[in-house]
């Protein structure tokens, strides 16, 4: 007995030797005490170990073979760890073994051959195991659990597996299998859940599937999957969950399914299934949620469905439904989510799909639905999400709709509504976006919508009159305002300017009169100014645009007079943006003529004479400098020991502030921050008023386009590095830019919350849509990473933009070495929006699970997006999301589950699929306001 206890004490230690146990769960691993009162082990009453139980203990490191080798273990579970290296070749030694998880960790190489006859439970999930599945597999004879989903495993279904005849669970999902589903899987009758989705299985759904009267779960999605659903799959009368999305299967609903009447979700989405959904449908007492979006689906929606009583979340989009929606929906239902968009429904909205108060989510945008929004819905407060926009809705909004508490998306645009919404009060908290465009309403505009979180405001193509409110200045964080196309006269007020967050403002075809606000010279981040077809008049502000954010100014049709200014807005501005004016001034684009000022012979000569000698000095001067700056850039130049520096600045006031000597000084190991392969990084700081800035050594002069950088440097958003400017010696060249006070997102990550990750994820999603939609040329990003993310002291994010040029160590090489950068990226060196999407679903995923892209533990680049597409279809979050936010998981689940939604659009192999920046940032700021994730089940999202 003795000798049997030690050789478990050494097997024991020999274990502990191999791991790294850094929050030291091990501590008590010593002779000092029994090991039986060890953390983690279980002993039998003769003193033997039969359990070790070290899950989640961030353990790392190479398992020792030993522990396999104990003689009376019946569990081992180390699961969710950070174990790595190969799976011993031992690992199926011990006959006494029943349990056995290693799950959540990072090994690597194949599953070894081998078999324990006795063991239950086989789970090797959300590795990076590769190869084949080992023919042994089928000699295991007593297998209740398998589950190898998660990891890289390749070739075809081995048809031994279904010697496992007491097998009850099934998972192979989120792997590179191939090939067809074996038909003897209808043998395996103890079955009670198949999970082989997120593979690259082809062929048909094989009928003996219906043999397995015992199942209850049923996942085939993200496969290739061809041909009808079979009819025998109506044998399973105890089934509650069937999932077929995403694969190619086509013709009708086989009426056999309607007999399935435990039920609790039915997922065909996203297939060409046809023909009618028939009335049948009746009989599925418990079901739950219903998707069968994305498909050919014709004629009505059935009655039946409004009688269904558990019924939460019908998702009917993108089909070709014709008729009018059930006059009785949501009256016998527990509707949250409704979405019929994009069909072709008639007729009025029912009254009735708010009687559950909990409807949240109602989308029903281009149909032909008609008549008025019906009252009822005034009173659905728990409504957060409204999109009824392109259908034929008329008559006026309801008394109370303008009151909803919750609402932060209520679009319902390209309509026929009418009357005023100026002699109603406004009462909606929580609004971030409102479009009326497109219709009818007519009267003033009110001074408030009830919301300070208003970011995007659409009034356009309506017949508003009157003055613009002076409190719309009070909007601050509006973004976009869009009032074109009305009736709108007076003034523009000034107050506007002092929406700090405004980036697009459209005042065009109106009747506005008086002058250009002076104040709009100030806006900081106003990118798009559109005040064509109006009455304004006066000369344009001499500084509009001075601010380099604006890039695109039409002042057309007015009648204003007198100069363009000689900001860069209106350096190179199209003759459309100017015409129908009485302006002179401009480049050759603009199509005005030069302004003339008639003085006297003796001052037309002086001002020639001086004028001659300030271009002779300008260039003089810009020929000692690299690049050929803008008028808006600033020049200093100095000569010292060191030689000549030149130093450009892209803002006037930084070049007031910084002098060539503060940037020398800085350049000086005691100030480096960073060195990599592209330069290093020098922290700075000015003598005269001690403004800090980075500075960083380029190592290719002649990388950098002149005129892109300018651009650069224009650029100004409260989520984006600024740019100040560009110095040269012969030591080398360096790039001058704003000093954040803060640390890389790489360096906080593991320490921050959820709401800060909320923060985070928000404000680079602004920057982006900024980047891609309102600078023009766009800009892009390269590729995105932590490492180029700078958190302040507030939680806000700013973004390190590449300059053009340096996104290349040379002239083939673009960072193709660099996990975040996109497939398609690596193979063309072209980078595109989609690339920079890409590379932020990257970061979405990182903030979600703390885990790098760039770690070997993932392998190949890729590899971490498919362990998340394998872990965001199960909704499991204990699984993947970072332990640090696990805490909140209960709480924010649907935040969490939606926005892993958006990191895998985001990071779709096909840069068609992803999204564009203008709909990330909105599905975001959505996602963490409210999700359609119900406990347990995936909910692929429309961007609804």
């Amino acid at each position: 007995m003795m000798h049997a206890e030690n050789q478990e004490l050494e097997l024991l230690l020999s274990f502990k030797s191999s791991l790294y146990d850094p929050s030291k769960y091990l501590s008590n691993w010593n002779t000092s005490a029994t090991f039986c009162s060890w953390l983690g082990i279980t002993c039998t009453n003769s003193s033997h170990i039969s359990v070790i139980q070290l899950s989640g203990k961030n353990i790392s490191g190479k398992i020792s073979s030993l522990i396999f080798h104990l003689p009376y273990i019946q569990t081992i579970d180390l699961s969710s760890n950070q174990l790595s290296g190969k799976l011993p070749d031992d690992i199926f030694f011990s006959s006494s073994l029943r349990y056995l998880n290693l799950s959540n960790n990072n090994f690597t190489g194949q599953i070894p051959s081998g078999s324990i006859p006795l063991l239950e439970t086989l789970d090797l999930s959300n590795n990076m195991l590769s190869g084949k599945i080992p023919q042994e597999i089928g000699s295991f004879w007593s297998l209740k659990f398998l589950d190898l989903g998660g990891n890289f495993l390749e070739g075809e279904i081995p048809p031994s597996i279904t010697k496992l005849k007491s097998l009850q669970v099934f998972t192979l999902a989120s792997n590179r299998l191939v090939g067809q589903i074996p038909h003897e899987l209808g043998q395996m009758r103890s079955l009670k859940l198949i999970y082989l989705g997120y593979n690259n299985l082809s062929g048909e759904i094989p009928t003996e599937i219906g043999q397995l009267i015992s199942l209850n779960h049923l996942n085939l999605v993200y496969n290739s999957l061809i041909g009808q659903i079979p009819t025998s799959l109506g044998n399973l009368t105890d089934l509650q969950y069937l999932f077929l999305y995403q694969n190619k299967l086509s013709g009708p609903i086989p009426k056999s399914i309607f007999g399935l009447t435990k039920l609790i979700s039915l997922d065909l989405s996203d297939n060409f299934l046809s023909g009618e959904i028939p009335e049948l449908i009746i009989k599925l007492k418990n079901l739950e949620i219903l998707h069968l979006f994305s498909n050919n689906f014709t004629g009505k929606i059935p009655l039946a469905l409004s009688t269904l009583p558990r019924l939460q979340v019908l998702q009917l989009w993108s089909n070709k439904l014709s008729g009018e929606i059930p006059n009785d929906l949501g009256k016998h239902n527990n509707l949250t989510v409704l979405d019929l968009s994009t069909n072709y429904l008639a007729g009025r909205i029912p009254e009735g799909l708010c009687s559950s108060g909990n409807l949240f989510k109602l989308i029903l945008f281009s149909n032909s639905l008609e008549g008025e929004i019906p009252n009822s819905l005034s009173a659905c407060k728990s409504l957060r999400r409204i999109r009824l926009q392109e259908n034929g809705l008329s008559g006026e909004l309801p008394s109370e709709f303008t009151k909803l508490p919750l609402v932060y998306f209520l679009d319902i645009s390209a309509n026929k509504l009418l009357g005023r919404i100026d002699s109603r009060k406004w009462e909606m908290p929580s609004l971030q976006m409102l479009s009326l465009a497109r219709n009818s309403f007519w009267g003033g505009l009110p001074d408030s919508f009830g919301s300070d979180n208003l970011e995007n405001l659409d009034l356009s193509h309506n017949q508003f009159s009157g003055a613009i409110p002076d409190k719309f200045g009070r909007l601050s964080e509006l973004m976009q305002l869009n009032l074109s196309k009305n009736k709108l006269s007076g003034e523009i007020p000034d107050e506007l300017s002092s929406c700090e967050k405004l980036v697009s403002l459209d005042l065009s075809q109106n009747k506005l009169s008086g002058q250009i606000p002076a104040s709009f010279s100030e806006m900081p981040v106003l990118g798009q100014l559109d005040l064509s077809y109006n009455e304004l008049s006066g000369e344009v502000p001499a500084n509009l645009g001075k601010e380099e954010s604006l890039v695109q100014v039409n002042i057309s049709h007015n009648h204003f007079h007198g100069s363009l200014p000689s900001t860069g807005a209106f350096l190179a501005i199209n003759a459309s943006s100017v015409t129908g004016n009485n302006l002179c001034g401009g480049d050759k684009t603009s199509g005005l003529p030069p302004c003339r000022r008639v003085k006297s012979p003796l001052w037309w000569f002086y001002v020639s004479c001086s004028l001659g000698a300030l271009v002779l000095l300008a260039l003089v001067a810009f020929g000692f400098v690299f690049i050929r700056g803008k008028r808006n850039s600033e020049l200093k130049r100095v000569e010292n020991e060191d030689g000549t520096w030149e130093l450009l600045f892209f803002n006037s006031k930084v070049s007031k502030s910084i002098a060539i000597e503060d940037i020398i000084i800085s350049i000086k190991e005691e100030n480096l921050i960073s060195r990599g392969k592209k330069g290093a990084s020098y922290k700075g700081k000015s003598v005269t008023n001690n403004m800090q800035f980075i500075v960083k050594k380029t190592n290719d002069v002649n990388s950098i386009p002149p005129s892109e950088v300018e651009e650069l440097g224009k650029l100004q958003h409260p989520n984006i590095v600024k740019l100040f400017g560009l110095c040269r010696s012969n030591k080398g060249t360096y790039v001058v830019h704003e000093y954040i006070d803060g640390n890389k997102l790489s360096e906080v990550l593991r320490n921050l919350s959820w709401e800060r990750r909320q923060q985070i994820a928000t404000g680079i999603a602004k920057a982006l849509r900024f980047l891609h939609c309102y600078c023009s040329p766009t800009v892009l990003v390269g590729y995105m990473s932590p490492e180029k993310i700078i958190i302040d002291g507030k939680d806000e994010p700013h973004l390190i933009v590449s300059l053009p040029g340096m996104l290349c160590i040379d002239n083939t090489k673009c960072f193709i070495s660099s996990a975040y950068v996109a497939p398609e990226t690596r193979e063309t060196k072209d980078i595109s929006e989609k690339s920079d999407m890409y590379g932020f679903g990257l970061v979405l995923i990182e903030l979600l699970t703390g885990k790098c892209p760039a770690d070997a533990e993932f392998g190949e680049h890729e590899s971490i997006v498919k362990w998340a597409r394998y872990c965001y279809s199960d909704c499991h979050l204990d699984v993947w999301i970072d332990p640090v936010i696990r805490g909140n998981a209960s709480i924010n689940q649907n935040e969490m589950v939606e926005t892993m939604n958006l990191a895998l659009q985001c990071t779709a192999t096909e840069p068609t699929a992803r999204p564009c920046a203008n709909e990330v940032s909105k599905t975001l700021e959505s996602a963490l306001k409210t999700s359609s994730c119900v406990l347990g089940l995936k909910f692929p999202s429309s961007f609804s």
